[in-house]
């Protein structure tokens, strides 16, 4: 059965339905948001060719890829980025659970892409207090035909969305659905007794929703989750294959570090403090696949100037670095590995973070208690 009924019994069963939501999942479908040609564990999946697969993925619980490198034909070596998708339904309803929604409300949705979540919104709240905003004027004129297809007919316009649409505001409720690095300031203005939830970090970990009250001015709150979210336009760093990134390697500096990478990787809790500093590289843990268990970690600077790498070994407490370029990229790594040591080794739920007109600024424990 491939189905609303199917998607709501998935998520059901996952405890992942919220009662105030269960009517807007059971009723908005789905399919009409999807488009013929979709993107599921990096490969393409084609309606007209796959009907019953392409069915059994709309319904499931699953991230749906809808647009690849911003719509354009880069060709077929081109790097593969994903720039638009409909998001996991679980973690819509993640989502929509921190943004506390009540009836009455009025909500921006920045980051419309399909329009499947401004739908659910609409459903619920009415189309006239719900609003979406998207840089890209296709995937905006898209959105407005998919809800139209469904019955809803909320405020969906085109422009930067980190800039706001103060014409709609104020807001009640703010919900990014892409990845920002900072909270723009026009979201605590036009959200000015409310809530945002925004998936919040840098290049080297992004993976936390920051969900903030607004209060004279003030935007304040913690984290929470670990999604994955495609980052904003405006500021989105480059991306790429591991090749694209590399250079000079003949010419690296080798040293040693006692920081196992393949640990570190997983370290969550670390890589997001990490981050506080390292804003603007990126990791990536490639395996050997020879069943050695060995793995090169890769640390990459946004403007491809500089890079490191990490060789792990099983068995060994001493592993080989190897870096280039002005910046010493492991260096800053294992500085920032070294002062969240230095912190009591926190967990990321102990951190919070505040936005004033002057900037953001993330804390410890408590407001006063400034990390970064």
């Amino acid at each position: 059965m491939s189905s609303p009924e199917r998607l709501l019994e998935i998520l059901t069963n996952k405890g992942a339905v919220l009662p105030e939501w269960k009517d807007a999942v059971a009723s908005v479908d789905r399919k009409l948001f999807v488009p013929d040609t979709i993107e599921v564990d990096d490969r393409p999946l084609s309606r007209g060719e796959r009907p019953e697969r392409w069915l059994t993925v709309v319904y499931g619980d699953l991230p749906l890829v809808t647009q690849i490198n911003d719509g354009k034909d880069l060709g077929e070596d081109a790097y593969r980025l994903p720039t638009s998708s409909s998001s996991m339904p679980s973690l819509m309803l993640e989502m929509l659970q921190l943004l506390d929604v009540h009836e009455g409300h009025r909500v921006m949705d920045a980051g419309a892409g399909t329009g499947y979540n401004l739908a659910w919104l609409a459903h619920r709240l009415g189309s006239g207090d719900v609003f979406g905003i998207d840089v890209d004027p296709a995937i905006v004129g898209q959105a407005i035909k998919n809800l139209a297809s469904a019955g809803y007919s909320p405020h969906v316009v085109c422009g930067d969305a980190e800039k706001g649409y103060p014409d709609g505001a104020p807001y009640d409720r703010w919900l990014a659905t892409f990845t920002v690095p900072e909270i723009p300031y026009a979201w605590v203005e036009q959200t000015p007794a409310g809530r945002i939830v925004a998936p919040w970090g840098g290049s080297y970990h992004s993976y936390s929703f920051a969900v903030l009250d607004v209060r004279d001015g003030v935007a304040e709150g913690r984290f929470s989750g670990y999604p994955a979210f495609m980052r904003s336009r405006t500021n989105r760093p480059p991306r790429g294959y591991l090749h694209d990134f590399l250079h000079h390697q003949d010419d690296a500096v080798r040293s040693t570090t006692t920081v196992s990478p393949r640990d570190l990787e997983a370290e969550y809790e670390a890589k997001f403090f990490i981050g506080l500093g390292l804003r603007d590289a990126w990791s990536l843990l490639v395996e050997a696949h020879d069943g050695s268990d060995e793995a090169t970690l890769w640390v990459l600077a946004d403007d491809r100037k500089s890079w490191a790498s990490v060789d792990y070994v099983p068995g060994h407490d001493t592993f080989t670095v190897e870096q280039y370029g002005p910046r010493r990229l492991w260096d800053e790594v294992e500085a920032g590995y070294r002062k969240w040591e230095a912190l009591g080794r926190p967990d990321r739920d102990r951190a919070g973070l505040t936005v004033t007109r002057d900037g953001q600024r993330v804390w410890l424990d408590t407001p006063d208690n400034t990390i970064t």
